[in-house]
């Protein structure tokens, strides 16, 4: 007589992969084969043989790796597109690259809703554009730009559930693409506003006042850094503008040159040290500078709670990729030497997440028609989110790198920083995200075969190896064997989320 259904679905023959597992481990929980029973969205029981009696489906995993469900904590949704448009295609992209939370970075002026004004106005026309439009679990990353927003910062934790926020440090005196001399209209701020240095101060005093309001909250409320310097971005440019001898990626790396990344390291965290800014979060490091100044800071303020961020776009490209002008980004791709030196950054556990930085840029609009070459006139910012776990998995894999590492710095880091405490573990109690991958098979990236709008990739003709397969959203399948399945069903994420796993799951 078989037993009554208890589990809303079971996922057998699973060679599970946690983030805290050592991997070398042969016997222990790190690649044992297990079955997954899933009740309520969550991961209700984990075990060997569990029986199929007990589900109302039964998923075959097939041998296959099964990692938590990728949080990409670096994305750019509505940027380049309607937002509501965008959200459509490119978390579909990210549902087929085993991404199963997108957080997004968001910001009034031009771009995005092309608005200025009050987060207050502003983000719930975000929320709303939002809803019923991701294919993955999501939430917001903001940034202040006006004055004002700096008020706001307690309605945005206290009524959305907004604890991360962000500062551009270029913004103020160059623009998204190039050389600008009318900053205040791309920000959409008065004239009498500035967006500098004394800006970046109050943030991090407004977010202290934040944390010292709701101490409950101190681990998870940070502030992230696009760390570049204006007036050296400025001042470069015009040289290398004039230098016939570079062109292409070596032209845009030289016009944003790595000590400026590192100077504004130094900045910010000087800046967090004076204002005790507690949690800072210092993105997409792109070159050796950068990384040895980030060591340093640590070092320098070991009371500041710094985390390094790098992109797969960083470890995957250099300056000599063929694809010139689509990958064109900022800060920018950099020389191989550089790449090796994040590489080696990573193995020695010195970056704490890796991400996708997607931005979905489509050919015509992120190339000028009327000199389709031109570094200098291309927009910045491409998408990749679908080949976030596949180029890490293939490239570290090559590294030495294990599949335990890859999951602590694509799922758990990034959910513990940012609040989501559902996320980033296969583990009773934990928000059933799963992507099964074969770490045997290698694909050759094509951007006609992505489900992202943009028509392009920087990565076209890479072969990677670890095909994603299926990728399973709170226990729902949502992309199995290369489709997206069904229709949106991510939901926004309030953080921190309320959850007993605040430590490091058993």
């Amino acid at each position: 007589m078989s037993e009554t259904p208890v589990l809303d679905q079971i996922i057998k023959n699973v060679r599970v992969v946690r983030p805290h597992q050592d991997a070398m481990s042969t016997t222990g929980y790190a690649y044992a084969l297990l079955d997954l029973g899933i009740k309520d969205g969550k991961f209700a029981q984990i075990a060997p043989n569990i029986s199929p009696d007990t589900g109302k489906e039964v998923f075959d995993g097939k041998n296959l790796l099964g990692f938590p469900g990728v949080v990409d904590a670096h994305m750019h949704i509505g940027i380049y597109q309607p937002l509501d448009k965008d959200a459509v295609t490119e978390t579909k992209a990210a549902a087929m690259g085993g991404v199963t939370t997108s957080l997004n970075y968001i910001r009034t002026g031009q771009y995005y809703l092309n608005k200025g004004g009050s987060y207050r106005d502003f983000f719930p026309e975000v929320l709303a554009l939002s809803a019923g439009n991701f294919f993955v679990d999501y939430s917001y990353h903001i940034a202040p730009i006006a004055s004002q927003h700096i008020d706001e910062i307690p309605l945005l934790f206290e009524e959305h559930g907004i604890s991360s926020f962000k500062i551009f440090m270029f913004y103020g005196g160059y623009g998204l693409h190039g050389l600008s001399d009318q900053q205040n209209l791309f920000l959409m701020i008065n004239k009498e506003e500035r967006y500098d240095f004394a800006h970046f101060e109050f943030i991090m005093r407004g977010l202290t006042r934040l944390i010292e309001k709701h101490p409950e909250a101190r681990d998870t409320i940070s502030l992230s850094l696009h760390c570049e310097v204006a007036e050296i971005l400025n001042a470069y440019t015009k040289i290398v503008e004039n230098d016939s001898s570079l062109s292409g990626l070596h032209a845009y790396s030289a016009a944003r040159p790595p000590h400026s990344e590192g100077l504004a390291i130094c900045i910010a965290s000087y800046l967090a040290h004076e204002t005790n800014c507690a949690n800072i979060n210092l993105l997409h490091l792109s070159s050796r500078k950068a990384m040895e100044a980030a060591l340093t800071m640590q070092t320098a303020f070991p009371h500041i709670n710094f985390r390094r961020e790098v992109t797969v776009g960083h470890l995957l490209l250099d300056v000599d990729t063929p694809n010139t002008i689509w990958a064109k980004v900022n800060p920018p791709i950099r020389p191989r030497a550089d790449v090796e030196y994040l590489w080696q950054a990573v193995l020695n556990h010195q970056v704490d997440w890796i991400v996708s930085d997607h931005a979905c840029c489509s050919a015509e609009q992120k190339r000028s028609a009327k000199d389709p070459n031109n570094i200098w006139l291309a927009k910045s910012g491409f998408g990749g989110t679908e080949y976030l776990l596949s180029g890490v998995f293939s490239e570290g894999s090559k590294r030495g790198m294990s599949y335990n590492h890859m999951a602590k710095l694509l799922s758990w880091n990034p959910s513990r920083r940012f609040g989501l405490l559902e996320k980033g573990d296969i583990a009773i109690g934990y928000d059933a995200d799963l992507v099964l991958v074969d770490p045997n098979e290698s694909f050759v990236v094509r951007a006609a075969e992505s489900e992202s709008q943009q028509g392009y990739t920087p990565f076209e003709g890479v072969e990677l190896t670890g095909s994603v397969k299926s990728t399973f959203l709170r226990g729902n399948l949502i992309y199995n064997n290369g489709q997206v399945l069904g229709s949106p069903t991510g939901r926004y994420l309030k953080r921190p989320s309320n959850n007993r796993h605040r430590n490091l799951a058993a």
